[in-house]
């Protein structure tokens, strides 16, 4: 009975507490002076001269123009937007931190938006191997991670700021999971 009671609340405090983990983790990176301009460069009033829903929160391009704004800017539709007053500063730094990386970090709304579903991944990934390092199969973690890098492979070989979301954020919920993992582990032995 208390073998149950361990699984259970190993389990649960690996998927709960992993997901506050997990954010921290990511809002902590978005922070870093090399975190792809996100939350620091870019501004949430859009220093890039965009705002509004056409931004590139808006899971569009890098909007580089003093003119984008609201839904209906140029960014709405998905690439990089630039008009022709927009060349200066704003331009050359997307260009120089290479386009929507530039102004999206890990804990930006672009990276979010491609990671679509990446919270119920994380939830039943850190599930997985929780479950794995309880029954004393470490092995199953590689399984994990096989078919989580393979199920994203498209959204981050084209997008680096959602790459970056997901090694922070992979690597934060393993690091966690195998942790308590290793806990329950250790009481039930």
């Amino acid at each position: 009975m208390l073998d149950a009671v361990v699984v259970v609340l190993a389990l649960l405090v690996s998927v709960g507490g992993g997901w506050l983990v997990v954010g921290g983790t990511l809002r902590l990176a978005s922070h870093s002076p090399d975190a792809g301009g996100s939350a620091s460069a870019a501004g949430s009033s859009g220093a890039a001269g965009s705002s509004g829903a056409g931004g590139p929160a808006a899971g569009g391009g890098p909007a580089a123009s003093a003119g984008s704004t609201g839904a209906g800017g140029p960014a709405a539709g998905g690439g990089a937007a630039v008009s022709a007053g927009s060349a200066g500063a704003a331009g050359a730094a997307s260009s120089a931190v290479g386009g929507a990386a530039g102004l999206d970090g890990p804990d930006g709304a672009r990276a979010k938006a491609v990671l679509r579903g990446g919270t119920w991944v994380g939830l039943l990934e850190r599930l997985a191997v929780t479950g794995t390092v309880l029954l004393g199969e470490p092995t199953g973690i590689a399984v994990v991670v096989a078919i989580k890098g393979l199920g994203r492979y498209p959204e981050l070989r084209e997008n680096p700021g959602a790459s970056e979301r997901f090694v922070i954020g992979t690597l934060a919920s393993l690091v966690w999971a195998v942790g308590i993992g290793a806990l329950g582990r250790a009481l039930l032995v």
